[in-house]
């Protein structure tokens, strides 16, 4: 007899609504996530999957519902356990690769009051540059430590965020199309990249993606937010939902017709005509 007890999952969404006024955005999310798992998000656009991500991150809250973390209610505002990395780079252009990745450290510290770059915090200062040495390393940055980020590719200034994003060691890292800026070429490496960092750092990943072909390359899973239910009398009725779920393993991603179904599901609706049933 198997006495084992089922893993608790790392992340519980249940039945979360996002509504701002009588504007309903998101409505009856009910998911969960264990540690490890990489989410890819697929939707049209507006359909709210950035706002998901922020209710993810703390900058947006869920207005019914819960989103538990490890079985306790998810904290209200960003925290150090929670990293995001934006489609367009949230560097610093006044600071070097090495102190973009150093000042996430410094906010982790002591917030805006921390003295990480005064002379009064040496060692402290010097274990924070190693450790950022270390991160950029991680992603191919090391020769680039004292240039601007106007010096630095679109691709270099893309992996300076993941650096400065994961510097902090986060269990949860938030992508929101990080790599829809960027050439075939560099994505393709991006791709190489995020995911050796997410097997390495046994990461949680959220992914918001328009490429599906991206999604399905770099996820375990895929999330597909659309809208079920549409009044075209009040579009604001009814919010988003997940339709589908797919765990991506070789059977799913081999299935013939798959991607080309999801394709057409992400296509925009056509207005009903006056008349229509």
């Amino acid at each position: 007899m198997n006495t084992q007890q089922p893993k608790q999952p790392m992340i519980e969404i249940r039945n979360v609504w996002k509504e701002y006024g009588h504007n309903i955005v998101l409505e009856r999310l009910h998911k969960k996530v264990h540690q490890g798992e990489f989410i890819s998000i697929v939707g049209a656009s507006g359909c709210g999957k950035t706002t998901f991500l922020n209710m993810l991150l703390g900058t947006e809250q869920h207005s019914r519902g819960e989103i538990l973390l490890d079985g306790q209610p998810l904290r209200r505002e960003p925290g150090t356990e929670r990293g995001i990395v934006f489609q367009k780079y949230s560097v610093f252009p006044h600071l070097t690769a090495l102190d973009n990745v150093m000042i996430g450290l410094e906010f982790e510290s002591s917030g805006l009051t921390s003295k990480l770059f005064g002379r009064n915090n040496g060692v402290q200062k010097q274990q924070a540059r190693q450790h950022a040495r270390e991160m950029l390393a991680q992603v191919g940055l090391s020769h680039a430590e004292n240039q601007y980020p106007h010096q630095l590719s679109g691709g270099m200034r893309q992996r300076l965020s993941i650096a400065q994003s994961l510097v902090k060691q986060p269990r949860i890292l938030l992508l929101d199309e990080p790599f829809g800026a960027l050439d075939p070429g560099i994505r393709k490496d991006m791709h190489t990249l995020i995911r050796s960092l997410w097997q390495e750092q046994q990461l949680t990943v959220f992914m918001i993606t328009h490429d599906l072909s991206e999604g399905f390359q770099l996820g375990s899973r895929i999330w597909v937010f659309d809208q079920p239910r549409v009044d075209p009398q009040a579009p604001e009725r009814y919010g988003a939902q997940i339709t589908f779920d797919i765990p991506l393993n070789k059977q799913t991603i081999n299935q013939p017709g798959l991607l080309s179904a999801l394709n057409q599901t992400l296509q925009p609706a056509e207005p009903l005509q006056s008349g229509s049933v």
